[in-house]
């Protein structure tokens, strides 16, 4: 599991260097930028759903129907906190809506969530205590 959790932390690197190299302006040009930052982000979310839903699995804290139950049951066994439940669990929809393109989510939003790096982590300082 260090590996996945190593993985989200090199993902968090490349995206705070992508945002750091890219403004909107220049992802909004390029097709391939905009592709880059969908699948950085898409990769880094399902990650952090593969880590919450293992450590469910591994503590036997319940039987999760959803990747959203995987991060509840973190929290209600305190091993997340309330705030940090909230933000992961928006990063599931969001990852739902990119995997099967419910809808067509917007450059400028996903470009936003560059700005909340800090929120996975806080997930991987959280998570990391247990692994």
């Amino acid at each position: 599991m260090n590996d996945r959790l190593k993985s989200l932390e090199d993902n968090v690197a490349e995206l705070a260097l992508f945002k750091k190299s890219n403004t909107l302006e220049d992802i909004l040009k390029n097709r391939t930028s905009g592709w880059a930052l969908r699948y950085g982000l898409l990769e880094s979310i399902q990650i952090m759903i593969d880590i919450s839903c293992h450590l469910v699995s591994k503590y036997n804290l319940g039987n999760p129907e959803t990747y959203g139950q995987c991060i509840e049951l973190l929290r209600k066994f305190k091993h997340i906190d309330e705030n940090l439940e909230k933000k992961l669990a928006r990063m599931v929809g969001l990852r739902n809506i990119l995997a099967h393109e419910y809808t067509v989510v917007k450059v400028e939003k996903l470009y936003s969530m560059l700005d909340n790096l800090d929120d996975f982590r806080n997930f991987i300082d959280q998570v990391g205590k247990i692994i």
